[in-house]
């Protein structure tokens, strides 16, 4: 469904497991702070709201958003998560720039989760203007760091429920 149908802030909390007991890692890009920020604290409060303690939540900063996988990587490696949460933001200039950043994070994002047993969210915007970021970064849109903490809390869930 396309963000313009729906708010990326909106969800039915009650379908939402406890995540008390859960550990995340949250790698945020540098470029472009004033989106990627406020994403970032929307999903700490996200997590918060949910029973996340905040020793559980690892939050890591790198330069921009291609640097987000190999963040990813070595967290995954190194860092005692359940799941991680990659949050950047990258919008389109006037050179295909844009495009090689959002295919190779995209990539390598979808690489990390077909092979290793630590889900990645993937909290990338990609818009054409500043405006259609910070209409997902807490603006008319919600806070696409909310839908992200979500799908970890899910997605931790979901792995735990396997190994019953």
């Amino acid at each position: 469904m396309a963000t313009a149908n729906h708010n990326l802030s909106e969800y039915d909390f009650n379908s939402v497991p406890n995540a008390e007991e859960m550990k995340f890692g949250i790698i945020v890009s540098e470029w472009n702070f004033n989106i990627t920020g406020a994403l970032l604290e929307g999903a700490k409060k996200t997590l918060k709201l949910h029973g996340t303690k905040e020793e559980n939540i690892i939050v890591k900063f790198v330069p921009g958003s291609f640097e987000l996988t190999f963040a990813a990587s070595q967290m995954v490696d190194n860092c005692d998560v359940d799941a991680i949460i990659a949050i950047g933001c990258v919008i389109k200039g006037d050179t295909p720039h844009f495009d090689y950043v959002c295919m190779g994070v995209t990539q390598g994002i979808t690489d990390l989760n077909l092979t290793s047993d630590i889900p990645v969210i993937y909290g990338l915007i990609t818009t054409n203007d500043m405006e259609q970021a910070e209409d997902r970064a807490g603006g008319k849109l919600g806070n696409k760091g909310d839908e992200c903490a979500i799908s970890a809390i899910k997605m931790i869930d979901y792995i735990w429920s396997l190994n019953k």
